[in-house]
């Protein structure tokens, strides 16, 4: 008895993700939900710049690498020019949440029909562990020595509640890949993203609160509870938006 098959959605190159990162769970749960909406052969993704910014090598299908925060723009144009095609963006914190705020704003805005999936552990992982627009209050990065301090470096974004004040959204949902209980949630929200895409259903985002036990220097297990029991306090889960539950 076949018990699990792995999504051929996915290549067979091993991930180069740290011990313990969420990624590559992640990676999974996006493939495994277009290959079961039947849109293996009909998809197009957008890589990042940053730890997912070799995406390419694990997606079995077309991608495009846009330049650092571009994502949205750059699915915005592939969605205009092929309006049949599932295409979706994969961005980290740093993408999205900094140097593409603007894309990603102006994209909502627009009610860019296309599907997002937006990777928060909180800090800038590939780069060496900086502080990201994500960074909790008191949290050490490298940038941060005695962790993010509210006065000097400001709060964190809550990208998911921004964004569900943005006319132009359509569905807005925030989950952790952090435990099984997590991770099926993860999926559920990750096929309906897709799914609004195909009903034509404009701008849907996912936000998915993920580890880094590398820059965190926490061990993988202590890193997913982190998550579990720090990070819900800054980032609650749930969706925020839902035009088609109005």
């Amino acid at each position: 008895m076949e018990v699990f098959k792995k999504t051929t959605m996915l290549t067979d190159t091993p991930f180069h993700y740290c011990p313990g990162c969420t990624h590559g769970i992640t990676h999974r749960l996006v493939a495994e939900c277009i290959e079961e909406l039947g849109m293996s052969e009909q998809c197009i993704g957008v890589a990042p710049v940053g730890c997912a910014v070799l995406a390419y090598n694990y997606f079995n299908c077309d991608m495009y690498e846009a330049s650092h925060g571009r994502a949205p723009a750059v699915a915005t144009g592939v969605k205009r020019v092929h309006p049949d095609k599932l295409v979706f963006a994969y961005q980290g914190d740093g993408d999205l949440a900094s140097i593409g705020i603007a894309e990603i704003i102006h994209a909502a805005a627009r009610g860019e029909n296309i599907s997002i999936f937006f990777i928060n552990n909180a800090i800038y992982g590939m780069t060496g562990g900086q502080m990201a627009p994500t960074t909790l209050i008191g949290q050490v990065a490298t940038t941060a020595p005695a962790g993010r301090d509210e006065k000097l470096n400001g709060m964190p974004l809550n990208m998911a509640e921004l964004l569900a004040t943005v006319p132009g959204t359509s569905y807005i949902e925030r989950v952790s890949a952090c435990s099984i209980k997590g991770i099926i949630a993860t999926k559920k929200a990750v096929k309906k993203a897709l799914q609004n895409q195909l009903d034509g259903k404009g701008f849907s985002l996912v936000e998915i609160l993920s580890t880094c036990p590398t820059n965190w220097r926490m061990t993988p297990v202590d890193a997913m509870k982190w998550v579990d029991t720090e990070m819900v306090k800054q980032f609650p889960l749930g969706v925020t938006k839902d035009k088609g539950a109005e």
